[in-house]
């Protein structure tokens, strides 16, 4: 089992001795029954997970790969073609650069979905 999953993360995550990563960029959201239901009615293909409590967890990457982000990028920053939740470092990207992609992806996740994304690093 141990290696089905490293398997798994290996084919959908860059390995950073071949291209630096942020790893994970943003925290899959949490959101109403009702939310879910309306973005459901818009598009029905959204990735979602009932939590015990009674709220739904949305897949964040999922969420920017409608968006158009996978395999984008701003100057250097970009986002990765296997897993839009990974943001990376396509050579001499600077954390303005980083910084400026993650908020253009917020952007237009919020505008098409009424979600914000979190960051999951903690941003200094």
């Amino acid at each position: 089992m141990y290696q089905w999953i490293c398997d798994i993360r290996r084919a959908k995550l860059p390995d950073p001795d071949v291209i630096g990563n942020a790893g994970s960029f943003f925290k899959n959201p949490t959101v109403t029954p009702e939310q879910c239901a309306d973005i459901i009615a818009r598009d029905p293909k959204i990735v979602y997970y009932h939590l015990a409590d009674g709220s739904v967890k949305l897949a964040a990457g999922w969420l920017i790969d409608a968006c158009g982000w996978k395999g984008k990028s701003v100057g250097n920053a970009g986002v990765y073609e296997k897993q839009a939740l990974v943001l990376v470092n396509r050579g001499g990207a600077t954390g303005g650069e980083l910084m400026t992609l993650a908020r253009a992806i917020q952007t237009s996740v919020y505008e098409r979905f009424g979600i914000r994304l979190e960051p999951e690093p903690l941003v200094v």
